[in-house]
């Protein structure tokens, strides 16, 4: 084995190699680069999946109560930093050495998480988040750029599909890891992951530098100005923009799921049936009877990633990247209509399932089109900017989201609507319809409202919700989200059959 890119690949007119002669052809670079994304996505998904009840869950119990609209512009700010610096970053890391350029993320990564543990003032929290997403931006594509050199296109799919798979491994230890250390209170799960990062200082000393190819006399204006124009290709462009509507559809399993999930799912009669669950995966405040955390639940979609991608990766190697990736639009645009339009776990599972799919479909094949379409030296450069569709796609979503849920989903701010609209709680003072305006109308805030709701309508948790789920329909809010994923879909369609006339694109 190398410590750069692979030797004695097959020529370009041989048939690919067996499953195992490929995973042997890989580099020490390859594995190295693949444990530390490990360490840092453990540490970063173990924050990831219970951040939305942090943040904004009306209800919880140490959580800051932002408003939806907070959550989103929080939200927002992390994806345009996190995802659309290393379109700058990229470049730089080619040009400076990638582990020169991770080094410094770690120490970036350790401070956001340390201010994200200790600061309650919208200001202070975002500020951590801040530098969490600029320590994200600059790991990105260091780590990636050493992986794009350490494969070709003879070991590419199942490459990129082992390192997903392994940065899946990590995703799915997280989110358990984080409810465990939610035990015993919200700031060590920041505390936690900080210390899981900085796990990645040890395997430093084992790194060895990749040479990017790139040009290391270059000045860093140079770095810069190669990369803005580098991107001013038209049908980069569109791919761009297409995978952005793509991504802002997915991403709400992730950001807007978790609060939907904690609003809406009943997962008491799942708890019941299977007693093996252990007591640190449930919820046993929940006043409709003892539920399965969201970031359990949630976590099906890593635990598939895990048992099915490597030999997913394999079948799949032989499909052309852009009708894979059309093909996984289309499956990720059908489970958000599945996995939001019931109250029942069973259903979410269902609609979890069918996302894993369009997930492994798409989320490796991506990486891989930016990996195989990039000029020589260009790697790290070009995967920066695959980058942006998620910045882009994540950033809207979280707006569009703070938005529709925060005035036609959250259950605390229907449980205010049912009580100005449906009730005498207001002895006929008139509400004007601003849903900001509830909470001062009402003179009761969101973390009591669902509660009220309950008193004023004499009847349990479950009634209740189902009465606000049956008079406000808050699944509705998935329609907008599918309908974006659908205009993506008919835009792939297109580009792919029109990329069949540029060999440059036509991977």
């Amino acid at each position: 084995m190398t410590n750069a890119t692979v030797t004695e690949a097959p020529g370009e007119g041989d048939p690919k190699p067996s499953f195992f002669t490929t995973v042997k052809m890989l580099p020490q670079s390859f594995w190295m680069c693949c444990t530390m994304e490990m360490w840092e996505r453990l540490a970063y998904y173990g924050v990831r999946m219970v951040m939305p009840i942090y943040i904004a869950q009306a209800d919880e119990p140490g959580g800051l109560h932002f408003s939806q609209a907070q959550k989103g512009s929080i939200y927002g700010i992390w994806a345009l930093i996190q995802s659309l610096l290393p379109m700058v970053t990229g470049g730089y890391a080619d040009r400076y050495g990638y582990k020169k350029t991770i080094f410094l993320t770690i120490w970036l990564k350790i401070a956001g998480y340390l201010l994200m543990a200790t600061q309650r003032s919208y200001g202070g929290f975002l500020f951590g988040v801040v530098l969490l997403a600029t320590g994200t931006a600059l790991f990105k594509p260091g780590i990636q750029g050493t992986l794009a050199q350490s494969t070709d296109k003879k070991s590419s799919s199942v490459g990129w599909g082992l390192f997903y798979w392994l940065v899946n491994i990590g995703a799915a230890l997280g989110p358990p890891l984080a409810g465990y250390l939610h035990m015993m209170g919200w700031s060590w799960v920041f505390y936690g992951c900080a210390a899981i990062v900085s796990l990645n200082f040890l395997m430093l000393f084992t790194y060895k530098e990749v040479d990017s190819g790139a040009d290391k006399k270059a000045n860093a204006w140079k770095v810069l100005k190669d990369t803005v124009v580098n991107i001013w290709d038209g049908r980069l462009i569109t791919v761009i923009l297409l995978l952005s509507g793509f991504w802002l559809m997915m991403h709400q399993l992730w950001d807007l799921m978790p609060n939907f999930y904690k609003d809406w799912i009943n997962s008491a009669d799942f708890v019941t049936r299977n007693g093996w669950i252990p007591q640190s995966w449930l919820d046993l405040k929940d006043p409709r009877g003892p539920q399965l955390k969201q970031e359990n639940a949630l976590n099906l979609n890593s635990a598939c990633i895990v048992l099915f991608l490597v030999p997913f990766s394999y079948l799949v190697a032989r499909v052309k990247v852009l009708p894979a990736m059309t093909a996984g639009i289309m499956v990720a645009t059908m489970s958000i209509l599945v996995a939001g339009r019931s109250q029942s776990i069973y259903i979410l599972f269902l609609g979890v399932l069918m996302f894993s799919l369009g997930e492994m479909l798409t989320g490796p094949k991506k990486v891989e089109y930016f990996a195989l379409i990039a000029p020589p030296g260009k790697k790290g450069l070009y995967l920066g900017y695959i980058n942006i569709p998620v910045g882009i796609g994540q950033a809207l979503g979280a707006q569009i989201a703070g938005v529709l849920y925060g005035t036609r989903g959250e259950k605390a701010t229907l449980a205010l609507r049912y009580l100005a609209e449906k009730t005498d709680y207001t002895k006929g003072r008139a509400w004007d319809g601003d849903v900001a305006a509830l909470p001062q109308h009402l003179g009761l805030s969101r973390t009591e409202a669902f509660k009220a709701l309950q008193e004023v309508l004499g009847k349990g948790a479950a009634e209740t919700t189902e009465i606000l789920w049956q008079t406000y329909k808050p699944y509705e809010i998935w329609y907008t989200f599918a309908a974006i994923g659908l205009a993506s879909l008919i835009g792939m369609l297109i580009f792919t059959q029109r990329s069949k006339r540029w060999k440059d694109l036509d991977v």
